[in-house]
């Protein structure tokens, strides 16, 4: 009876495993839903919206300028950032703000992204923190989901 139950309880245990390594590897490397928050990309994607973002463009080395991305935030790990992407390495960027009389470019440094948010006029952006490494991207938005699902989606900021 009490070999009966352990084994029994070993294979729940292993059957945990197994599903909880698939789960990962999907969020990990397929793509996952996230909950926007905030102003930056107005008009695009308005606060509360619901994007798909995939993650194997990120591991191809697939990213484009005009993409909207996620990415880890340069100030506060823990916080995602949805951004499009201006500039890729190599690429000459106008650093300053659209109200600015002189306009000021730089160049996008080797391994880095210039990103900006659509609503320059409310956005916390590559203009304020400079180029990010293109390590702190985690996936490109290629879906956006109208509709109000909280429960199980990671929440982050724009």
């Amino acid at each position: 009876m009490f070999r009966r139950v352990l084994g029994k309880t070993f294979g729940f245990v292993g059957y945990t495993i197994q599903y909880g390594c698939i789960a990962h590897c999907a969020f990990e490397y397929i793509g996952e839903l996230v909950v926007c928050s905030g102003p930056s990309m107005e008009p695009t994607i308005v606060n509360e919206d619901i994007v798909f973002s995939e993650r194997m463009s990120r591991h191809l080395c697939k990213i484009q300028k005009g993409d909207i991305v996620i990415a880890k935030s340069p100030f506060d790990p823990n916080m995602n950032i949805c951004k499009r992407v201006i500039g890729l390495e190599g690429d000459k960027v106008c650093t300053s703000s659209p109200s600015d009389l002189f306009k000021t470019h730089t160049y996008v440094p080797k391994g880095h992204v210039w990103l900006e948010g659509d609503n320059l006029r409310n956005s916390t952006d590559s203009r304020n923190y400079g180029p990010i490494p293109y390590a702190l991207i985690r996936g490109r938005v290629c879906l956006k989901v109208m509709g109000e699902v909280y429960s199980t989606l990671s929440y982050m900021y724009i």
